[in-house]
């Protein structure tokens, strides 16, 4: 394939996702690079979890061709869809915890599924070591989730994402439902560990602090497709009225730490 990003560690072309008569994408592009974090923002109803889904596997498209990692995505071989798996972490927006489980155990899940040969010891100093990574003190490995605050619970998730040391993240909306300084902490905590780690990160997000604090890049999902994949600056100037209007809100400025305007 001559067109696109050599460097790109996910490649999208032509997706066509429906539900029904609904169309949600048609003819969808993206390339997403290795080593980068991608913000991935849209209106609602513009298909952001469902473009991730399909990339994950979890979702199968009308058309188009899906690439993670070198793998085809949409294959049928079950040694694809592991090699995928296995070389990625995913935060889902509720954190998505077993609800039974400590959050020790939550984050062995995935280290029982890909690794059972390990020694019980081994998972229970490896997922120790997640959690410590995601900024979660010690004792928390013997809690339920219900026993955290929801900022503790979104680490918790994170620490199991990274159960596997995977080096593609998938987070959806991990900001959602955290106060101000919360979500700050967090984007600094992704920032962190994207640059200790060489991680690649796919980040959906509507908040604009978290596009402004870490993305290196943004994919703006707009009429069924991708309209625009850029640094922040590029996509701020791009001629779009779903792009001009949220990039140029008074929650825009904000997050670029412009003074206040007043409303003309």
């Amino acid at each position: 394939m001559g067109t696109g990003d050599d460097n790109a560690i996910i490649r999208v072309r032509g997706l066509v996702n429906r539900f029904g008569e609904q169309v949600v994408h048609d003819g969808l592009d993206l390339d997403v690079r290795r080593g980068e974090i991608l913000g991935v923002v849209g209106g609602s109803g513009t298909g952001k979890s469902v473009l991730m889904r399909a990339i994950l596997g979890l979702r199968q498209p009308q058309a188009g061709s899906i690439h993670v990692l070198d793998t085809d995505a949409l294959s049928e071989d079950p040694q694809a869809r592991l090699h995928i798996e296995r070389n990625t972490g995913v935060l889902f927006q509720d954190g998505a915890l077993f609800s039974s489980l400590t959050v020790g155990e939550n984050v062995q899940v995935p280290l029982k599924e890909h690794h059972g040969e390990l020694p019980d010891s081994w998972r229970y100093e490896l997922a120790l070591l997640k959690i410590k990574l995601a900024g979660l003190p010690a004792d928390a490995l013997n809690k339920l989730p219900a026993q955290l605050s929801g900022g503790m619970r979104k680490r918790a998730g994170l620490a199991r994402a990274l159960a596997l040391d995977p080096p593609l993240l998938f987070l959806d909306e991990p900001t959602a439902g955290l106060d101000p300084i919360g979500a700050a902490a967090f984007d600094r905590l992704i920032k962190t560990l994207q640059e200790a780690l060489g991680l690649t990160v796919f980040l959906i997000t509507h908040d604009l602090d978290t596009l402004y604090a870490i993305c290196d890049r943004v994919a703006v999902l707009a009429d069924r497709k991708v309209v625009i994949t850029a640094p922040l600056a590029e996509v701020e100037r791009f001629d779009h009225p779903w792009v001009q209007e949220y990039f140029h809100g008074p929650r825009a400025r904000a997050a670029r730490g412009e003074p206040e305007q007043e409303e003309v």
